[in-house]
């Protein structure tokens, strides 16, 4: 069974362009993406045989990875609501 990879923008491709936003512009944001990445990363090192761990350990990374996910939601979906406000100004 392939390893699903559960990096941002294949997560979130409508939000491509709040994400590059937010990374360079919200140091919070980028702490936040810094640390989802690196635990996406350890769940797919551990996922493939990589490293070796106990099922709890890899349940607690996969937790945190999703309230991390789920925080970078929501830091995106207002960025998609400022940016939407800001054209909306515009026109």
């Amino acid at each position: 069974m392939p390893i699903e990879k559960h990096d941002l923008h294949r997560e979130f491709p409508e939000f491509s362009n709040e994400i590059h936003k937010l990374k360079i512009s919200d140091n919070y944001f980028a702490r936040l993406f810094k640390e989802y990445h690196e635990a996406d990363h350890e769940v797919n090192r551990i996922e493939q045989g990589i490293e070796n761990t106990n099922d709890t350990y890899l349940e607690s990374i996969k937790i945190k990875r999703l309230h991390l996910k789920d925080e970078l939601f929501a830091l995106l979906k207002k960025q998609h609501k400022k940016q939407l406000k800001e054209q909306g100004a515009k026109a």
